[in-house]
């Protein structure tokens, strides 16, 4: 593998950690407080899983960008994290949706946040990407 899949990697990760924080610390937590009698009264204990689970998910996302690159820019990389996001977002809305009685509008907001931050990983995969204008020489 090369630097540029390293480098997307480590991107990818500090992008979905960020937006993570954005979307779940603040735009989501009046609707977390309001559900609070649905989720774990240990969840504390068990939230370093996330970090772990983004990480996996950062290598993979940027190891098969790297495997599909064709250099089209911006566009690619809008592409490719609408269908990663589509692919990853609606299986971790619904399916949490399907097994616990949250809100559909959470598991709308989950869906369309998540699509809305692996097009912005993709954007950023896609400058990571991007080849450097040759010089001439």
């Amino acid at each position: 593998m090369n630097k540029k899949v390293w480098l997307g990697f480590v991107v990818v990760f500090v992008v979905l950690e960020v937006l993570d924080t954005i979307v779940n610390n603040f735009i989501l937590v009046g609707v977390y407080q309001a559900t609070a009698s649905l989720w774990r009264p240990d969840m504390s204990s068990t939230m370093w899983i996330f970090p772990v689970v983004t990480l996996i998910e950062s290598f993979f996302i940027a190891l098969i960008f790297s495997k599909g690159y064709e250099g089209k820019g911006i566009a690619e990389g809008i592409r490719y994290g609408l269908y990663i996001g589509i692919m990853l977002s609606v299986g971790k809305a619904y399916a949490t949706y399907a097994m616990i009685a949250i809100p559909y509008s959470l598991a709308l907001q989950w869906f369309i946040y998540g699509v809305i931050e692996y097009i912005i990983a993709g954007i950023a995969l896609a400058l990571v990407f991007k080849e450097k204008p040759k010089t001439a020489a």
